[in-house]
């Protein structure tokens, strides 16, 4: 049975008399890889240096690996790790220099660990070379491997991919679920970029304009918001006689029709009844990305 690692209770924060979070509230499952999704400006990055301890709130409560953020910030900081845009090493010395220089600070001491972090993330062949002649990809990896230094508990990223390239990406992305599958960090995720997380996530938290909009797994969400399933089928039927087998359908292209359908389990008899008609190349689901996800939950939030 997973337990609450992250609990926060009517969190609100207030800077010049401009509230920046309004009465948030979320829990984060131990084990478990989330994404805190929403655009720029929407509080994200309040939240993380809130469960910090580096800012206090200006009302509510919050509590961390069982401890309080506002009292007890530097047992947190000892068991959790955090990668911020800004890569926060230093760019005269060696990738190896900047790990035990930080592994010294941190009082780990412990060369395997970071000989181990830049194998994983494949950076020991870089290990001597001065990071500022490093590629943001690269710089991003060693920040990496810096936050994990101390074995966390707890892995705070704030937008991990921003100025990355799609290879980039994919390799930071690739590195996280393995951190979370072999060693058991629990990882929240900031980003304005829904789509990239879409195969990392276990849990989501959306928010908007200092408001926590919803959260929970992607099966749970989809099951609350997205009453309807849009699949986009690539086939040679005609729309006429598509549309004869019972299914709202529409032509989207050459080739291409969308249909309308109240649930996933309907795409096994309607592709059935489609091949039956003539042939069928290819089908995907349209509507239920994260993005799409994300506007649903927008929307009913404004209802």
């Amino acid at each position: 049975m997973t337990k609450s690692i992250i609990s926060v209770q009517n969190l609100s924060k207030s800077f010049n008399k401009q509230e920046i979070l309004s009465n948030v509230s979320f829990d984060v499952q131990e084990g478990s890889i989330n994404g805190l999704l929403g655009p720029n400006g929407s509080g994200k990055t309040t939240i993380i240096r809130l469960l910090n301890g580096v800012i206090s709130p200006s009302q509510g409560k919050m509590e961390l690996l069982g401890f309080n953020p506002i009292t007890h910030g530097e047992e947190i900081r000892a068991h959790s790790g955090i990668v911020t845009e800004s890569t926060n090493l230093y760019h005269e010395m060696s990738a190896w220099d900047n790990l035990m220089f930080y592994s010294k600070l941190y009082n780990v001491h412990d060369k395997e660990r970071a000989k181990s972090l830049l194998t994983m993330l494949d950076m020991y062949q870089h290990k001597d070379k001065k990071v500022g002649t490093f590629s943001t990809g690269m710089k991003k990896r060693v920040s990496l491997a810096k936050a994990l230094l101390n074995r966390p508990k707890l892995l705070f990223l704030d937008e991990p991919t921003n100025g990355l390239d799609p290879e980039g990406i994919q390799l930071v992305l690739h590195y996280l679920k393995e951190l979370n599958e072999q060693e058991g960090i629990t990882i929240l995720i900031c980003s304005h970029v829904l789509h990239q997380l879409e195969n990392v996530c276990t849990s989501y938290l959306f928010i908007k304009n200092g408001v926590m909009l919803e959260s929970g797994t992607r099966e749970e969400l989809e099951m609350k918001y997205i009453k309807e399933v849009q699949v986009l089928i690539e086939t040679s039927v005609p729309l006429d006689l598509a549309t004869s087998l019972g299914y709202e359908c529409e032509e989207k292209g050459e080739g291409q029709l969308v249909f309308t359908l109240p649930s996933r389990g309907v795409i096994p008899t309607l592709l059935r009844d489609l091949l039956s008609k003539g042939p069928v190349y290819g089908s995907r689901i349209t509507n239920q990305t994260l993005d799409n996800l994300y506007f649903q939950i927008g929307g009913a939030a404004h209802e």
